[in-house]
């Protein structure tokens, strides 16, 4: 008994810090003692249970600890009762205890190279090590027993650099050792597997050879494991989309995540030909056609019942082919219109042209404002049994069985315009139209309006006014605009600030009105912005919120289109008539605390 009180993790010493800095009470630490016997023998059940289905990380056990069953236990905090006592909690304060950095691992910035070469997989899930940082002759290694000195200096002679620990949990340091090593050990044995003269792509008869090497299996299963652990690992971090992108030595690996691009691997350039066909395979297109660009989807199960669909393409470059890959949430494209951002007063608005019989519709903004995803929300809020809903998609974003969806496929003679004189002959209510781009799909979309149908589309404007000028400009007849367009909603997503690190602070309104933000106050004005944290990956921000313009055309604006008046005149009649623009719905989320000013300037700056 004595050895287990000295011992750091020792359920004692793990209690009595918890206590003494508040987290639990001496209730819930006699709950731990009482439970703690029983609760190990179960973990240790799950985790034999785990090890037997074939988890790679069971295949070493490591000890169930005082932690883990406190974790199990779901305990609410002495100090905040509304929220868990999780791991980290636990182990930031422990860290604090034993005075020793604790490290919040954040993926996208380890180095793959560092963590799988520094030492070998079986002695990082042994001892539960994991090297995350090199600087100045200093290793950085996370781990969540630091007092484990003996390891330290096995891993200080391997590496030859002097070893710094830091604290970080233990199901973090787990699932990284999971996925890098695995990953790694794919790449690696793939890359073997191909090993052969590199091949420089600067001329085309270079070019020409690449034919004759022979193409890595896309059923190879180092390979299928490489891009298995890809997509995990792209579903953990929240990307929208994964860049698989060739130069010239290596294949790089991106994610867009919040509508940013961080790379994450640079690969050897001989399995990329593999990645990208076994991409292809799963999406079902041509692997032998490598000169023409093609599109594609699959659908994901991530588990636990959640399902993905991932639409694909891929573009020949001069380096190879890349491929996008754009991951699509239901939960994300399929929301209550209610939740998508919108105000009081504009959504409002919004139901009372959407819900109109007939007439057009339109959603305005640039490539990755939201427009699909307050399309679909739309056309899921007007879908019941009494409604025949028809879209035509450029490609179909998300299969929705509720609606009879319709794919361009210009080599069969399908497109936007065509389809719509045959969708009309289907006896639809609504018609969603992907995208309006040219005169004749406008001129269709208008007289599918004028006969009794609710028509809704796409326009590629910077505002809502921009809409009415749009469709002039492709030559849409005012009269027409005139008689079927009932409104226009623009939108844009801003980034919010993370709710992690956010902070308060001051500035002068003389500032905001300089760079031409107009708050309507005086003086000092507090704002939030977010320090930069583990979980934002220290940009502040932390998921995307919208911003939107309704723009319902009343007999105002109808007798402006009529009369030719430009753009700048339907928008200050429609301010007139309590339109709020762009700009002001994202200076009064900057107001409420949910965004920067810096994003109000970089997602309105056409209108500052």
């Amino acid at each position: 008994m004595a050895k287990d009180f000295t011992s750091p993790l020792s359920a004692e010493r793990v209690c009595s810090i918890l206590l003494k800095r508040g987290l639990i009470s001496k209730e819930q630490k006699e709950e731990i003692f009482k439970e703690k016997d029983t609760l190990r023998q179960k973990l240790e059940k799950l985790q034999m249970i785990r090890g037997a289905s074939g988890g790679s990380s069971s295949r070493i056990m490591n000890p169930i600890t005082i932690i883990d069953i406190i974790s199990f236990l779901k305990l609410d905090r002495k100090d905040d009762p509304t929220r868990e006592l999780d791991e980290e909690t636990i182990f930031q304060a422990l860290a604090e205890e034993w005075r020793i950095d604790y490290k919040k691992i954040d993926p996208l910035k380890l180095d793959l190279n560092l963590v799988t070469t520094t030492i070998p997989r079986s002695f990082a899930m042994k001892h539960l090590v994991l090297p995350v940082a090199v600087q100045g002759g200093w290793l950085t290694v996370a781990t969540p027993n630091p007092h484990n000195l003996e390891v330290m200096e096995d891993i200080s002679r391997v590496s030859q650099l002097r070893v710094k620990p830091v604290v970080s949990s233990k199901s973090d340091i787990i699932r990284l050792i999971d996925e890098f090593y695995g990953f790694r050990r794919s790449i690696a044995a793939a890359e073997e597997q191909f090993s052969g003269p590199t091949i420089d792509l600067g001329n085309l008869e270079q070019y020409v050879k690449l034919r004759e090497v022979r193409d890595l299996p896309s059923d190879d299963r180092h390979i299928v494991n490489a891009v298995d652990h890809l997509f995990n690992y792209a579903f953990d971090q929240r990307a929208s989309d994964i860049h698989i992108e060739p130069k010239r030595n290596t294949s790089l690996v991106r994610l867009r995540i919040d509508g940013v691009l961080h790379s994450i691997y640079e690969l050897p350039r001989s399995v990329h030909g593999a990645l990208i066909s076994r991409v292809k395979a799963l999406s079902r297109l041509d692997m032998a056609e490598k000169r023409r660009p093609q599109d594609g989807r699959m659908k994901i199960d991530r588990g636990q019942g959640v399902e993905a669909e991932i639409r694909v393409s891929t573009i020949p470059t001069a380096f190879g082919e890349k491929s996008v890959l754009r991951i699509l949430d239901p939960d994300i494209l399929f929301q209550d219109i209610g939740e998508l951002g919108m105000t009081s007063m504009d959504l409002v608005r919004y139901e009372q042209f959407i819900n109109l019989p007939h007439g057009l519709v339109l959603v305005c903004g640039p490539t990755g404002s939201g427009k699909s995803t307050t399309l679909y929300s739309t056309l899921r809020y007007l879908s019941d049994e009494e409604n025949n809903i028809t879209t035509v998609e450029d490609p179909i974003e998300m299969v929705y069985e509720d609606f009879n969806q319709i794919a361009v496929q210009p080599a069969v003679g399908i497109t936007f315009a065509s389809i719509l004189r045959n969708i009309l002959r289907q006896d639809p209510d609504i018609i969603m139209i992907g995208e309006m781009r040219d005169l004749e799909t406008a001129q269709n979309a208008i007289q599918a309006a004028l006969t009794g149908h609710l028509v809704l589309s796409t326009l590629h404007t910077n505002d809502a006014p921009s809409a009415i000028a749009r469709l002039v400009d492709i030559g849409v007849p005012r009269f027409l605009i005139d008689a079927t367009l009932n409104g226009v909603l623009a939108q844009r997503l801003l980034r919010k600030i993370c709710p992690h690190c956010t902070e308060t602070f001051e500035i002068s309104t003389d500032d905001l009105m300089a760079m031409g933000i107009e708050t309507g106050k005086k003086g000092m004005i507090e704002l939030k912005r977010g320090r930069g944290c583990i979980e934002c990956r220290g940009t502040g921000y932390l998921g995307r919120a919208g911003i939107f313009e309704v723009l319902p055309v009343t007999e105002p604006i109808k007798d402006l289109i009529a009369q030719e008046g430009g753009a700048d005149m339907i928008r200050q009649a429609a301010c007139k008539e309590g339109m709020v623009t762009l700009r002001e719905n994202a200076i009064k989320k900057m107001l409420d605390g949910e965004t920067t000013y810096q994003e109000v300037i970089r997602v309105t700056w056409e209108q500052i």
